[in-house]
């Protein structure tokens, strides 16, 4: 009865459908084109805005020990991510794996839950957007009010509050700017991306250039600071067994080790876009070669871009004042007269930076349900393109209203958990899609091999599922909450229409 639900597309399949995209897409992306692309979706929100609220509310200055976590997770998960890109180089990254490698209903999964990545990140780095620009725009003279420009919730560790705020309006209106721009056709060409990463990136080295003379060491003291709920730190004498099992299980991810692991789940945020990259294999011009360096080098540049500038901004300004949705910006005031004239370069260079990455992630949520409406999964209607502007407007639409919801309605640190837990689960399962890959197609060509199979995808898979139970049991409730809509949706009809259950009964 459930065997249908893990039929698989073969790599005969997958191949023809990459020469009916080749027919379609120029190859002319190089190594270059592709790492400076992975750099320009993972510089975003985790560097400018992430980087205050993981340091303030978790890791404090050792949230720089927590990228580097991330970053090693990501690692594993990007050398399992090569080889498929290697040989599956057509659209759908870890959706299309995982149809590849454990069937449909898997598929489904990973799909629904890239679906919740994309959602929340686009949403996330709108806030963080609308962050940057009240507070340029503040330094022109031109003051947004607060009930219009923040969430009108705010969750903490103590729970859920009202901010007193209407709406975050900012956020809302660069989703439906970008949305637009989505419907109507526009086109990222490599060159225009190559510019905006240098824009970031030069922003990015100024800030860390120049900072590193404000710095002032005692900030990071304590570099690991105390967990208040650690159990060396419990006072025997008043031991309770109920209570001391209250104590244990309240606040572990604020501070301490335990923190620094939490930090490094809510960062992870961070370094969603690198696999953006495998998502190109049909337009690079040597994929087996070339998209394994784009991921790989991507990566690195990012992680050390990354710690430098969490170092720096911790150094400035001590952590518990970075839970903000501009850090960098306030770190910059906060240094006196003698940063003045950066201001305003590193908050331009952050919206643009931040625009072009809601534009596109909005852009890869539209194409995740494109492609599985495109195979039956969801509606009919999310296969259809414009008739003038050939896009694929209906998914792009709904795509672009539930982000600007979001993003108009709650805290960036929430937001944020939603996107690392989505993301996460997708690279434990293209993780144990390389092992069974290698079961099930041992003699198919590999253009890049994963070394030390199955060892890197167990570790890669071990290192993410770690991350994901560091975060709070209020995100794993929202991420089976989100899972449970999504077999709802399959079920009742993504299974009754599966063209590869159709073609298979043929």
């Amino acid at each position: 009865m459930f065997k249908d639900l893990f039929i698989r597309k073969t790599l005969a399949e997958l191949e023809l459908q990459a020469d009916g995209d080749h027919n379609s897409l120029k190859r002319h992306l190089s190594a270059l084109n592709l790492t400076l692309l992975g750099v320009g979706c993972v510089i975003g929100a985790g560097i400018f805005v992430l980087t205050g609220t993981a340091a303030a509310l978790h890791a404090g200055p050792a949230v720089a020990l927590s990228f580097i976590i991330s970053a090693f997770g990501c690692l594993l998960a990007g050398l399992c991510y090569a080889e498929f890109s290697s040989m599956i180089p057509v659209s759908g990254s870890a959706y299309t794996y995982g149809y590849a490698t454990m069937g449909e209903f898997v598929a489904w999964i990973i799909g629904w839950d890239l679906i919740l990545e994309y959602l929340f990140g686009s949403a996330t780095v709108a806030v963080g957007w609308a962050g940057y620009v009240t507070s340029f725009l503040a330094d022109l003279g031109i003051v947004i009010p607060p009930s219009m420009c923040q969430s009108p919730f705010i969750f903490d560790h103590t729970g859920w509050h009202s901010s007193g705020a209407f709406i975050n309006f900012p956020a809302v209106f660069i989703v439906a700017i970008m949305t637009t721009l989505l419907v109507i056709g526009i086109k990222e060409s490599a060159k225009f991306n190559n510019i905006i990463v240098l824009v970031k990136v030069t922003v990015i080295l100024l800030f860390i250039g120049f900072g590193i003379s404000h710095i002032n060491v005692s900030n990071w003291h304590p570099f690991v600071p105390f967990n208040t709920h650690d159990i060396r730190n419990y006072d025997w004498s008043n031991f309770e067994f109920l209570g001391f099992t209250k104590y244990l299980a309240a606040d572990s991810g604020r501070f301490g080790w335990s923190g620094v692991l939490t930090a490094a789940a809510v960062v992870f945020f961070a370094y969603v876009g690198f696999d953006a990259v495998s998502t190109t294999s049909q337009e690079a011009i040597n994929p087996k070669r070339d998209v394994p360096r784009g991921i790989l080098f991507s990566l690195l540049i990012c992680t050390v871009l990354y710690i430098a500038v969490s170092l720096v901004l911790t150094g400035i300004l001590n952590y518990k004042y970075l839970n903000v949705e501009a850090p960098i910006a306030l770190a910059i005031n906060s240094a006196g007269p003698s940063l003045a004239w950066l201001r305003p370069i590193i908050k331009i260079g952050a919206i643009a930076g931040l625009s072009s990455v809601v534009l596109v992630l909005l852009l890869g949520q539209s194409r995740v349900f494109f492609t599985m409406a495109s195979d039956g999964l969801l509606w009919k209607s999310f296969a259809k393109t414009h008739s003038k502007f050939k896009t694929p407007h209906i998914t792009t639409i709904v795509t672009g209203s539930f982000a600007a919801l979001f993003a108009g309605l709650f805290p960036i640190g929430l937001l944020g958990e939603m996107v690392s837990i989505g993301t996460l689960l997708a690279f434990v399962i293209v993780s144990i899609g390389i092992i069974l890959l290698r079961k099930s197609e041992p003699d198919a060509v590999r253009g890049f091999r994963t070394p030390w199979v199955p060892f890197v995808p167990i570790l890669g898979a071990l290192v993410c599922f770690a991350q994901m139970a560091s975060l709070p049991g209020d995100t794993w409730l929202r991420l089976i909450i989100w899972m449970l809509i999504g077999f709802v949706i399959y079920f009742s009809y993504g299974r009754k229409h599966s063209h590869a259950r159709k073609n298979a009964k043929r």
